[in-house]
């Protein structure tokens, strides 16, 4: 056990040997004095929670356009959603419940609007200029593109929050430098020249903890706004097995509940289920690998915190049910694909002509060479909110696809 950092009179709490110690960070690109009230890790979630990057998260497709009604999730509310059970899984593991939350909350900066249909009409158009990749937009963002601090661009993060952002799904290149699934970004590359983020090795139990957090809650949360907008149906569940053995339970106990508590009940028991299996798997692994510090967790050579095989194999299950009556469904793939059109559309009429691009966007661009306006021009699409792009779209063209 190692004692974290503890500011001024924060006094001793138990830390595994394996978890991140906030006192023994690896800092942050640019030098800062330490705060003598939080810890590097506190700080980040402190600046990641201030951003205009997060708050532009409320109205960023999760599923559902954000106005085809209030109570649909969004970028905004399944981060928050993700970073609690991050937390959860991190207390329940001895490790440090504020590096895992900002990293929950961070993950999904780099979502454009109307969520994959946006990443991927964007990455289609800017194929000649390296694509266009949610992860590595993410880091541009909080090394970069926000702009809150005088000495320096982006949030200066530390190192682990970096680290866990790139690689929460895993290491990115083998030991010789080539990319597993494929080239790694650029932005990812170069950034990794100037501050190491050890692109070969795996991630921190923190960042793993804000991984699987993720697969839990869209899992769980997308049933749940899929009930809600009559795509899916507590029948239809009935047919995969992870949900069907819970409804069996819940109606069971209550036979005459309603169809919405019955929901309800569902969502809430199948993310215990899945929460308490990491749990017991991860602490099964943790046994195996031994891991004596944080160093051997990156050193593992495998994911520590994951699901059960017999959990693994219902997620999966769980997956392809929802991609092919959720996210394929009819409904969203027509509002899909006037989405698409939007994000192209913005994005041919900036990159022919960027001066009618917001002030502190468009200065120079038209003397740029296309890699960098193309760029540039990303940057500001993947930054819009679905609102605004909508608002943009229809400043500059006759006709905006309705998305409602």
């Amino acid at each position: 056990m190692s004692a974290p950092f503890d500011g001024i009179g924060f006094g001793y709490r138990p830390r595994a040997a394996f978890a991140c110690d906030p006192a023994l960070s690896r800092g942050r690109f640019f030098s800062e004095p330490e705060s003598p009230t939080r810890t590097p890790f506190q700080r980040d979630r402190d600046r990641i929670i201030h951003s205009t990057a997060f708050r532009r998260l409320k109205h960023k497709t999760q599923v559902f356009i954000a106005h085809e009604g209030d109570h649909y999730r969004t970028r905004l509310t399944h981060s928050i959603e993700v970073a609690q059970i991050a937390r959860a899984l991190a207390r329940a593991l001895s490790v440090d419940e504020d590096l895992a939350e900002a990293i929950a909350l961070v993950h999904d900066f780099g979502h454009t609007p109307f969520g994959h249909t946006g990443e991927d009409a964007l990455n289609e158009v800017m194929a000649p200029w390296g694509g266009f990749d949610h992860n590595a937009q993410s880091l541009r963002i909080v090394t970069r593109i926000e702009r809150r601090y005088a000495e320096f661009d982006g949030l200066n993060l530390t190192w682990e929050t970096l680290e866990g952002l790139v690689k929460h799904n895993g290491p990115l290149t083998d030991t010789n430098g080539r990319g597993l699934k494929g080239n790694v970004p650029d932005t990812i590359l170069n950034f990794s020249t100037l501050f190491d983020l050890e692109l070969s090795k795996f991630a921190s139990i923190e960042a793993q903890a804000a991984a699987i957090a993720d697969d839990i809650a869209y899992n769980t949360h997308d049933i749940d706004d899929g009930l809600r907008a009559g795509h899916l149906s507590l029948e239809m569940l009935e047919a995969i097995s992870l949900p069907a053995g819970i409804l069996a339970g819940v109606r069971a106990r209550y036979p005459r509940l309603d169809d919405v508590r019955t929901g309800h009940e569902l969502m809430r028991r199948q993310i215990t289920a899945m929460v308490e299996d990491v749990i017991a798997t991860a602490r099964a692994n943790l046994a195996l690998v031994a891991p004596a510090s944080s160093q051997d967790v990156h050193a593992a050579g495998r994911t520590i915190v994951s699901f059960s095989p017999e959990m693994a194999a219902q997620e999966k299950e769980l997956k392809t049910f929802l991609y092919a009556n959720l996210y394929r469904h009819p409904d969203v793939m027509t509002v899909r694909a006037g989405a698409d059109t939007i994000v192209r559309d913005l994005f041919g009429h900036y990159f022919a002509t960027p001066r009618d691009m917001p002030e502190g966007w468009r200065e120079g661009l038209d003397r740029a060479e296309d890699r960098i306006k193309a760029r540039d021009v990303a940057d500001f699409i993947a930054g819009m909110t679905d609102t605004y792009a909508i608002k943009e779209h229809r400043r500059l063209f006759d006709r905006t696809p309705d998305l409602g």
